[in-house]
């Protein structure tokens, strides 16, 4: 018998991508990035001028040359695993007998929340559940995708029922995956093997605001140390990525810790970076480019002997099958005709 039901449309939702590594294409992306209200650090006009007369001109060629590092034949990385994973996670859902739309919308690229917003309306839609995909919340980030949400909802003029899932950092099924991705990577299999676990960081305002983002990401962490069966000392958790240096951020940085594990003692370093639902810039660039490079530097500064596999990235969930049956399983209440 057909499902009479309206379908739900399900958004997943995260920052997106530039349309290409040329400068241009990466200001574009660079200028509505920085100027989300929740993102920008002073008021809409000052921040106007100097993100466009000195910040965009040198930021577009810089970022630009990083995007090139990791751009695929297929496009950006970023878009690519997240059509996979679109895909993944409606089958998952409807294999559940869940009767569902799922549309990717990004807050900065394409296609855009309004976009996905547009398309499951037209595919009739009788409620929608907005998932950004950033597991532990925050208000730069999940929150700006709330606002864009709502936005899109009121420019179409759709007055229809829309649940935000907030963070899914705790849920079983996903932990269990991560746990599942560090293993596949290796970790465990030699002694002295640790655990970093690598989130971006935000403002302390924000956390004196609220915010409880640093809760959850040690939450997250216990969770998958928990699961990997290893002792505080074989882990800890550190922050990358302070946007600029007028506001204090959230620490320990990444890298202090990196300088710190190197002198202090030996062994491989597994990083691992849970708030990243699919790989981006900050750990295809970063991790490669950056932070490998400088742990291995540091490691030569204390006379230890390089391998060659000094620091083991663990890549993100991605468009994997795993990956979608922990959001399905987020997703499980939202979806089966339940409010």
């Amino acid at each position: 018998m057909t499902n009479m039901t309206p379908p739900t449309g399900v958004l997943i939702a995260n920052t997106g991508s530039p349309a290409s590594p040329a400068p241009r294409d990466v200001r574009a992306y660079l200028g509505r990035f920085l100027m989300d209200p929740r993102i920008r650090p002073m008021n809409k006009t000052c921040w106007w001028l100097i993100l466009h007369l000195c910040i965009l001109p040198k930021r577009g060629r810089v970022s630009g040359a990083k995007y090139g590092k990791i751009w695929t034949a297929q496009g950006s990385p970023f878009d690519v695993e997240h059509a996979k994973l679109r895909e993944l996670l409606e089958d998952e859902l409807r294999a559940t007998g869940a009767n569902v739309h799922v549309a990717v919308g990004q807050s900065y690229g394409f296609p855009t929340i309004p976009d996905a917003v547009d398309k499951l309306r037209r595919a009739g839609c009788a409620r929608l559940v907005v998932l950004p995909l950033y597991p532990q919340s925050a208000y730069s980030t999940t929150y700006s995708v709330s606002d864009s949400v709502n936005a899109a909802l009121a420019a179409a003029n759709w007055d229809v029922p829309c649940t935000l899932v907030k963070h899914y950092g705790k849920d079983p099924v996903y932990l269990d995956a991560v746990a599942q991705a560090v293993r596949d990577a290796g970790f465990g299999q030699r002694e002295g093997d640790r655990l970093l676990f690598n989130y971006h960081s935000i403002p302390l305002v924000d956390i004196e605001a609220g915010d409880t983002y640093e809760v959850q990401t040690g939450a997250t962490a216990l969770g998958v140390a928990g699961r990997l069966g290893i002792e505080r000392r074989q882990w800890t958790v550190g922050y990358n990525c302070q946007f600029d240096k007028g506001r204090e951020w959230l620490q320990p940085f990444t890298r202090n810790i990196l300088e710190r594990w190197a002198h202090a003692s030996s062994g491989r370093v597994f990083m691992v970076c849970p708030n990243f639902a699919v790989d981006c810039l900050e750990t295809l660039y970063d991790i490669d480019y950056e932070l490998r490079p400088h742990y291995c530097q540091q490691l030569a500064d204390a006379g230890k002997v390089l391998s060659g596999n000094e620091l083991v990235y663990v890549p993100c969930l991605n468009g994997t099958r795993a990956h979608a049956q922990a959001l399905a399983h987020v997703l499980a209440s939202y979806t089966d005709g339940k409010e």
